[in-house]
């Protein structure tokens, strides 16, 4: 695989066909250009200060992977594939180059944490996470770690914000709904299927499933996903609050809230928990749930009506979580 992506970043070659993950539907079939990954991959580059050598720690079937392999391929260093170590952390030691480089998403990070393996992560030039939400929390954990907060998606050849900040020639809009646009050359050319692509790509334009807001200095903050809002008894709640107010109750060790559909309410927000590994799976209880969410400054009418314990949250092949398996529980 890496020197077929050598040859095609070198020579150029028909477009590369990505399919998106499905973790909040269907899979589409992304259709990018040798222009608009070459583009992004130079882009990003520029912004963490140069080639180097990187951690290949994801799919090579996404487009966080293949980024990898193409990065790698313009800095001419082989990246370290993380499967060849007996772990993360002996992978990010064995990264050679002229800059070290990771690119992760948060539950890798996450894992690194708990195993008390920070730093190897101290010793790289940049941390990419992308991929969902990083917690205060985790933030936190990488005291002195250079991390570099990414935002973007299969349809902009992977992360084309770094930190809120657009990469150069990327352009960033929010419609009158909070809706987050993004143009620029690092855009897909479309999906396979041409109704799909309509719907979502006009005049150079990329509507992302995504709200935000930019300040004053061009800075974008993602506040949640259009599907992340769900209204239950007519009242809206936004679950990735939800979500992070149960990751900071005692006893959690992770957790995801998700909507169902529910005939009373419309949709029921439902707790997925991972109990903490000192923490038996009875000693967790709804209510009390329900109460720390509350505690955690959030309206009780947000608080979880359901509540299913987990040995792990399941995880898609790019490390993002299988919400449609949660949901089928």
């Amino acid at each position: 695989m890496l020197e077929l992506v050598r040859a095609w970043v070198r020579d150029g070659g028909d477009p590369i066909v990505v399919r998106t993950s499905g973790s909040t539907g269907e899979p589409k079939d992304v259709v990018l250009s040798h222009a608009a990954v070459t583009s992004s991959a130079r882009a990003s580059l520029d912004r963490l200060g140069g080639p180097g050598g990187w951690l290949l720690a994801m799919p090579v079937t996404g487009v966080g992977g293949l980024q990898v392999l193409v990065r790698s391929a313009l800095a001419g260093v082989d990246p370290v594939f993380a499967d060849d170590h007996a772990s993360l952390a002996d992978a990010v030691a064995a990264v050679r180059g002229p800059r070290r480089y990771a690119s992760l998403v948060p539950t890798q990070v996450h894992r690194l944490v708990e195993a008390g393996e920070v730093d190897a992560l101290r010793s790289l030039d940049g941390l990419l996470i992308g991929g969902a939400a990083v917690s205060p929390d985790l933030l936190a954990a990488l005291d002195e770690v250079r991390v570099v907060r990414t935002y973007g998606m299969s349809e902009t050849s992977g992360g084309c914000v770094y930190d809120g900040v657009p990469l150069d020639g990327v352009r960033l809009r929010v419609d009158d709904a909070g809706q987050v646009h993004v143009s620029g050359p690092v855009l897909f050319d479309g999906y396979a299927d041409a109704a799909a692509t309509a719907r979502v790509l006009s005049d150079g334009w990329f509507a992302t499933a995504d709200l935000g807001t930019i300040d004053a200095s061009g800075r974008l903050s993602i506040t949640g996903r259009r599907d992340d809002v769900v209204i239950s008894g007519g009242v809206n709640i936004a679950l990735p609050a939800v979500t992070e107010a149960l990751q900071r109750l005692d006893g959690v060790r992770d957790a995801i809230a998700l909507g169902v559909p529910d005939v009373e309410w419309g949709q029921r927000v439902v707790a997925y928990v991972v109990p903490a590994g000192d923490v038996c799976l009875d000693a967790l209880r709804l209510d009390e749930l329900r109460d720390g969410v509350e505690a955690c400054g959030l309206p009780r009418t947000w608080a979880p009506r359901a509540l299913v314990l987990v040995d792990e949250l399941p995880l898609l092949p790019g490390g993002k979580v299988d919400r449609q398996a949660l949901q089928g529980r």
